[in-house]
C-alpha cells in the first residue's frame, strides 16, 4: 500500500483514526430490560441483618453494586428515564450512607429530576434526601442515627414554593410513608420481597440489590426524621390543601331507558367474581360443557381446568378473610389520609408489629387482596350499566411468596389455557374482556431465584427468557385470534414503560386491545402508573371503591382500576349501539377523551363518547389512532 504523506492523506488518516476510537467507545444501546447485564452480590445473614449491619459491613455489599451500576450507566446507552432513575437513585443511596460524598449526592439529586417524566416527581424526586443532605453538611458532627435540627426549617423551605395542585398526590404519599416510617416496618416489607431469595441463594441480583440500598438509605434519613418531617408536610398541606374536584361524576354517561339497550356479554379474566353480588347482572351459558361452568370458565394454579367462581382459600384464609377485608378498607383509608376508626386501627397495628409480622402482615395481605381482586373489577365495570352481563374467565394467581417455580409443564398449560379462554370468549358471544394483569421476564427470573434454580442470575436470564417468550406468544396469538372482541388491560403500576419492562399484555400493539393509564379524582396523573406510546387512554385508578366477596366496599387503587373505567365505557357503548367493532370502540373511546395541556394525558369522557357515537361523528372501521 502507498504511504499517505500528503497533508490531506494525513487528514484522512486522522478522521480515520477518531472514527476508529469513536466506534470503539460507542455505547450498547439498551432497548428493553432483558438486554441490561446481570449481576449478583453474596449475602451472608438475614434481611435484617443485611439492613442493620454497621455501616461498614453494609458499605462492602454496597459499594460494588455503586461500581457496577456506574460501568452499566458509562458504557451501556439506556433509553429508559426509569431505569436511570432507579440506579442513580442506588448511587446517590450509597453515597448518602457513606457520608463524606454530599455534594456529588446533591448532583445526583439534579440528574434524577432530569430524567423525570411526571411533573410532579419533577419537583419532589429526591426532595427528602436533599433536605437531609443540606442539613447534614450544615451540621457536619451530627451524631450517627440522629436527625440534623435544620432538617424540619429546611423541609419546610423546599416545600413553600411547590404547587400543590401538582404536587399533592406525590406529598400525600411522602405524608403515608413518613407515617409508617419504621425500622421493624422497613425491614418486614424488605424481607417480603427478598426474603425468599436470601433463603435460598444467599445473594441478590441487581435490582434487588438497588432495593436493598433504598431502604437503607430510608432508614438513613426518614426514620429518626419522620416526627419534623410530618410536621412540616401537615403545615404545608393545611395551608393548601383544598378538595380536589371529582371531574369523573360529570363525565358520567346518561344511559338511555333499560328497554332500548342490548344486553353485551362482558368477561372479567381475572380472579373470579362473586356471583352474588351482582344480581341481574350475570352472563347465563344455558347449557356448559364438562369443562365449563354456568356462568364461565376457571383454570388452577397449574392453568388446568376446574371449577369454580372464586380462587380456593384455605380454612386459615377464610377464618383471616374478615379481618384482612377491615385492614384493606384501612389501607384505603390510610391512602387518602382519612381519619377514620378503620384508619387508625390499621396505623396502630403496623407500629406494633415486629419485622416478622409485617413480613406476615404483607403476605396476607397480597392473598386477600388477590382473591378479592377479580371481584373488585367486577364492580367498576358493571356500575350504572343494566345491560352488562358479567362472565368470568378465573385465574388462579400464585399469591404465596414465594411463587412456585415455573415449569415446562405449566408453561404449556398456560398456553393452553390463553388459548381455551379466548375461544370460550368466542364461543360465547363475550364483546369485551377486561384483563387487569401483566406478567414480564424480571418476573420470571426472581420466581427462579426465589426457588434457588439456576447457578447464576445470567443462567436464570435465559431460562427466564424461554418460559416469558412462551408465555408471550401464545397470549398474543390468543388475542389476535379474536379480532370481534375487544380486550381492555392496564399499562401497570411500575411507574415505568411498559414497553422496556416487555409487560404483558399491555406492550402488545394490536387493533382489538385498548391499554389504560391511571389518574386520580381530578384527572392528574398518579405516582404508580407506567405509561408507553401505546397507552392510549387514561383512567380513574386512585382510591377507587367497589366490593369484594362478601360484599364490603373498599378502596383501591392500581391501573387495575382504571381499566374497568374503560370496560365500562366499551360496554356502555356496546347496549346502546352492538353493531360497533373493536377498532370502533377505540375510536370513540380515545376521540371523547380529553387530553391533558403537556399531551401526556388522555382522560375519558364517557358522556362525551356516547355523544360521538349518537351524533356519528366517529371514526367507523377504523384503527388505533396515533399517540402524539
Amino acid at each position: 500500500m502507498r504511504c499517505l504523506h500528503t497533508r490531506a492523506g494525513v487528514a484522512l488518516l486522522s478522521v480515520i483514526i477518531a472514527l476508529a476510537a469513536q466506534s470503539a467507545m460507542a455505547k450498547q444501546r439498551i432497548t428493553t430490560e432483558s438486554e441490561l447485564p446481570r449481576f449478583s452480590y453474596p449475602v451472608m445473614g438475614t434481611t435484617q441483618q443485611l439492613l442493620e449491619s454497621p455501616t461498614f459491613e453494609y458499605l462492602k455489599f454496597a459499594m460494588p453494586v455503586r461500581s457496577d451500576i456506574e460501568k452499566i450507566l458509562a458504557g451501556y446507552d439506556i433509553e429508559d428515564h426509569a431505569t436511570r432513575r432507579r440506579m442513580l437513585a442506588a448511587q446517590l443511596g450509597v453515597d448518602m450512607v457513606a457520608g463524606h460524598h454530599d455534594p456529588q449526592a446533591l448532583k445526583i439529586i439534579k440528574q434524577i429530576r432530569a430524567l423525570e417524566d411526571k411533573p410532579a416527581e419533577r419537583l419532589t424526586s429526591g426532595m427528602e434526601e436533599e433536605v437531609y443532605l443540606r442539613a447534614r453538611m450544615a451540621e457536619p458532627a451530627i451524631a450517627a442515627g440522629a436527625c440534623p435540627r435544620s432538617y424540619e426549617a429546611l423541609y419546610r423551605a423546599a416545600l413553600r414554593p411547590l404547587p400543590w395542585d401538582t404536587v399533592s398526590a406525590a406529598i400525600k404519599e411522602l405524608r403515608l410513608r413518613n407515617e409508617l416510617a419504621t425500622n421493624k416496618f422497613l425491614v418486614g416489607m424488605a424481607d417480603a420481597r427478598i426474603g425468599p431469595t436470601l433463603s435460598q441463594q444467599h445473594a441478590l441480583s441487581l435490582s434487588d440489590a438497588e432495593f436493598v440500598i433504598a431502604m437503607r438509605a430510608t432508614m438513613l434519613v426518614m426514620t429518626p426524621c419522620s416526627a419534623p418531617a410530618l410536621a412540616a408536610l401537615k403545615a404545608y398541606a393545611a395551608v393548601n390543601d383544598v378538595y380536589k374536584p371529582d371531574i369523573w361524576a360529570a363525565r358520567e354517561m346518561k344511559m338511555p331507558p333499560a328497554e332500548k339497550l342490548t344486553p353485551v356479554n362482558v368477561a372479567i379474566w381475572d380472579s373470579g367474581i362473586d356471583l352474588s353480588l351482582f344480581p341481574g347482572q350475570l352472563y347465563t351459558d344455558p347449557s356448559p360443557s364438562a369443562d365449563e361452568d354456568t356462568h364461565g370458565i376457571a383454570f388452577d394454579i397449574h392453568a388446568l381446568p376446574t371449577h369454580g367462581e372464586l380462587m380456593p382459600q384455605t380454612e386459615a384464609e377464610r377464618e383471616q378473610y374478615p379481618t384482612l377485608v377491615r385492614q384493606l378498607e384501612g389501607a384505603g383509608d390510610l391512602e387518602n389520609n382519612m381519619d377514620t376508626p378503620a384508619m387508625a386501627a390499621l396505623k396502630a397495628q403496623l407500629k406494633s408489629m415486629s419485622a416478622a409480622q409485617v413480613r406476615v402482615f404483607f403476605d396476607r395481605l397480597s392473598i386477600a387482596g388477590g382473591y378479592g381482586h377479580g371481584t373488585h373489577v367486577a364492580g367498576i365495570a358493571a356500575r350504572g350499566n343494566p345491560a352488562i352481563r358479567l362472565a368470568y374467565a378465573r385465574l388462579t394467581y400464585d399469591n404465596n411468596n414465594p411463587h412456585l417455580p415455573p415449569t415446562d409443564q405449566d408453561q404449556r398449560n398456560l398456553g393452553a389455557m390463553y388459548a381455551a379462554d379466548v375461544a370460550w370468549f368466542k364461543s360465547h358471544g363475550i364483546r369485551v374482556v377486561n384483563m387487569s394483569w401483566w406478567n414480564r421476564p424480571s418476573n420470571y427470573e426472581k420466581d427462579l431465584a426465589d426457588n434457588g434454580i439456576g447457578k447464576d442470575d445470567a443462567e436464570r436470564k435465559l431460562m427466564a427468557r424461554r418460559f416469558f417468550s412462551s408465555e408471550r406468544d401464545a397470549l398474543y396469538q390468543a388475542i389476535q385470534s379474536a379480532p370481534e372482541i375487544l380486550f381492555v388491560t392496564i399499562a401497570g403500576n411500575n411507574d415505568a414503560n411498559n414497553a422496556f419492562e416487555e409487560c404483558i399484555p399491555s406492550s402488545f400493539v394490536l387493533p382489538n386491545l385498548i391499554v389504560t393509564g391511571a389518574v386520580d379524582q381530578a384527572g392528574d396523573e398518579t405516582t404508580f402508573t407506567s405509561y408507553g406510546a401505546n397507552v392510549l387512554v387514561d383512567a380513574d385508578g386512585f382510591s377507587v371503591p367497589s366490593v369484594v366477596p362478601g360484599g364490603a366496599t373498599v378502596k383501591e387503587s392500581g391501573t387495575s382500576m382504571a381499566a374497568p373505567q374503560v370496560t365500562n365505557l366499551a360496554a356502555k357503548l356496546l347496549a346502546v349501539d352492538p353493531r360497533l367493532t373493536p377498532p370502533e370502540l377505540i375510536a370513540l373511546i380515545r376521540d371523547g377523551s380529553t387530553a391533558s395541556g403537556d399531551g401526556r394525558r388522555h382522560l375519558i369522557d364517557p358522556s362525551r363518547s356516547l355523544q360521538l357515537l349518537q351524533s356519528g361523528s366517529f371514526q367507523r372501521a377504523g384503527t388505533i389512532p396515533p399517540q402524539p
